[in-house]
């Protein structure tokens, strides 16, 4: 049994949060002095299982140094509790602060020139050139084109083979091979496309966290428009989902902390162009557009500044529009 009253403290003691206070079982001068000092100082998770108590020699520090200690900035904070931990929001809908995005609306584009836009923007973020935080290319494909992305061209499969190119050339689409994460998809008319170039330094955002910021603005985007269903799935099912059926689907890369690349959602495309592949190389699962889902249609117009509000409230930021003058500079440098 552990005697409180002696001159030596032992080592140590379990203590559990009970009933809205710390209970350790037991009480003493140890206990009463080490409680006080921690409720001035410190916030515990839900279970400490070993506390060390103060010495008995330095129970209580003058008052002028304890408000020096608690003047100083701590070096972290565990979460309040395990169920706390479980239902704060993602890291990804919660950058450290507000940063400015520049926007650049490209209207309808040739997929390539939309590339050649991008390439520009990160060649400019990379290079130190933009006082924002990057900028937000928002257009819609004028063309049916589709696109194979890293792990197409990585992979023994035919998806990406000069055939398989040639077959769907034959239906009237282009083929780009694009340096992106995923498989084979579609971009076409009726789809609105974002590409963010973002220095993810300054949003505090690792990659797989911005991934999932993509997939909140998606699901917010839906779900905003009366999609209650809309949710996002682990990976290999990377996208914006409805049931089973896939709404958005979801390609970036990343390099040096510059983002490229990023979100299509299906406004009112064509579904039939992607009858014609294995989109994002998932066997058995359906495509759906936002007009077949809420049986009407819904235009790209429509949707677009409902999505930039979702965007800057997901990554805590403040879009600029460009004005023409900037925008002529980006797409001509």
């Amino acid at each position: 049994m552990l005697d409180f009253n002696s001159q030596k403290p032992p080592p140590c003691w379990p203590i559990v949060w009970d009933s809205g206070s710390w209970s350790p079982g037991f009480k003493g001068p140890v206990w009463d002095d080490c409680e006080a000092r921690h409720e001035q100082r410190c916030r515990f998770p839900l279970i400490i299982p070993l506390l060390r108590p103060p010495s008995r020699a330095l129970a209580r520090a003058p008052p002028e140094e304890e408000e020096e200690a608690r003047a100083r900035p701590k070096r972290g904070r565990v979460a309040a509790s395990a169920s706390e931990a479980m239902t704060r929001p993602p890291a990804a809908a919660l950058p450290p602060s507000p940063q400015a995005v520049r926007l650049l609306r490209l209207g309808r584009a040739a997929y390539s020139a939309s590339l050649a836009a991008q390439e520009r923007c990160v060649r400019r973020q990379r290079e130190g050139r933009e006082p924002a935080a990057g900028r937000l290319l928002l257009w819609e494909p004028e063309g049916p084109v589709y696109t194979a992305g890293l792990r197409g061209l990585a992979s023994s499969s035919s998806w990406a083979s000069a055939e398989e190119e040639a077959r769907l050339r034959a239906l009237g689409a282009g083929f780009e091979r694009v340096p992106r994460g995923g498989l084979l998809t579609f971009h076409g008319p009726g789809q609105l496309v974002a590409y963010p170039v973002l220095d993810l330094r300054r949003f505090g955002l690792p990659l797989r966290g911005y991934v999932g910021a993509l997939e909140a603005l998606g699901v917010g985007l839906c779900r905003r428009l009366g999609l209650g269903l809309a949710s996002a799935r682990p990976p290999p099912y990377t996208g914006v989902w409805l049931g089973e059926r896939k709404v958005a689907a979801l390609g970036v890369h990343c390099g040096r902390h510059i983002t490229s690349h990023g979100l299509a959602l299906n406004c009112c495309t064509d579904l039939t162009w992607f009858k014609h592949i294995v989109p994002c190389g998932l066997e058995g699962k359906e495509v759906t557009s936002l007009s077949k889902e809420l049986q009407r249609h819904v235009s790209v117009e429509e949707v677009t500044e409902p999505f930039l509000d979702v965007f800057q409230e997901v990554f805590k930021c403040t879009l600029i529009d460009e004005s023409p003058e900037s925008k002529d500079a980006c797409l001509r440098e």
